[in-house]
């Protein structure tokens, strides 16, 4: 048993939907969740950058003394998993990538053709295609980097047309061309334009990583003991820059009535 938190980050406020599954799957846990709204968006920006904002981050839940840290972020999790792992020898730490990855080789043969939608840094690691081709070297898989929709889904451009023509730019020629049939969301933002591209595309098979988190983390703690056996009393919500947007996206993905909300600001000197 152990009811200390579950410290979550994100580069902004994707990575909320990571939660909302975990909330179903163990109500009993609480959650201490982090997004540098600030800083946002990570897929553009130089992995030194990315490590140095991710360790900074997961200090700051650390000091919160949570019992597990969970990377909800495609981006830091292609690029900082093993060094936070290396950085908290005590601690476990989870990314977004592996359980999406296992979720393919069990439910995809090599009649299906697997898509991957990230950011750039994501896209450019090739963290989801080595990690299927290992555990499932026959599904081909092809993956675009769509820069443009973690911006958008930052302001709260989602059920709008701009977000669908954004959409069927990149998504268009790419689907038709390498015969999509499932569609790996690899980035914990896109979750929240999934009615969107379920609408454009409805012949398509959405495989989402936060959904696959859940399970992972719930198998986590149970191996070490760690479920949390009092009932969550309250939540708490961390933003670098405490915009509207990221209060509404609380109030829009989760039904829960106890929670904070609570501004933490970072001046950080990034070296290169």
């Amino acid at each position: 048993m152990d009811n200390r938190p579950i410290g979550f980050f994100d580069s902004g406020l994707g990575g909320l939907t990571c939660i909302s599954p975990l909330m179903r799957a163990l109500p009993k846990e609480r959650i201490i969740y982090f997004g540098d709204t600030a800083r946002t968006p990570y897929g553009s920006k130089a992995p030194s950058t990315i490590r140095a904002f991710s360790s900074e981050i997961a200090d700051f839940l650390v000091e919160r003394n949570v019992k597990m840290i969970v990377i909800a972020c495609n981006t830091v999790s292609s690029t900082c998993l093993e060094e936070l792992r290396l950085r908290y020898p005590g601690l476990p730490v989870l990314g977004v990538i592996r359980p999406a990855a296992e979720r393919v080789a069990r439910d995809c043969g090599g009649g299906n053709h697997v898509g991957i939608i990230g950011t750039k840094v994501t896209i450019r690691s090739q963290a989801y295609e080595t990690l299927i081709r290992e555990l499932d070297p026959q599904t081909p898989v092809r993956s675009i980097s769509c820069p443009a929709l973690v911006p958008l889904i930052e302001e709260g451009i989602i059920e709008h047309e701009i977000m669908d023509l954004s959409i069927r730019y990149y998504l268009d020629h790419f689907l038709s061309y390498y015969k999509i049939d499932t569609l790996v969301l690899g980035c914990t933002h896109y979750p929240l334009i999934r009615a969107n591209i379920e609408r454009l595309y409805p012949s398509l098979s959405i495989i989402d990583p936060s959904e696959e988190m859940a399970g992972s983390i719930r198998r986590e703690l149970a191996a070490a003991d760690m479920l949390a056996e009092e009932p969550c009393t309250d939540n708490t919500f961390y933003a670098s820059d405490l915009s509207e947007n990221f209060v509404n996206m609380i109030n829009r993905i989760f039904e829960i009535s106890e929670f904070k909300v609570a501004f933490k600001s970072f001046d950080l000197e990034v070296k290169r």
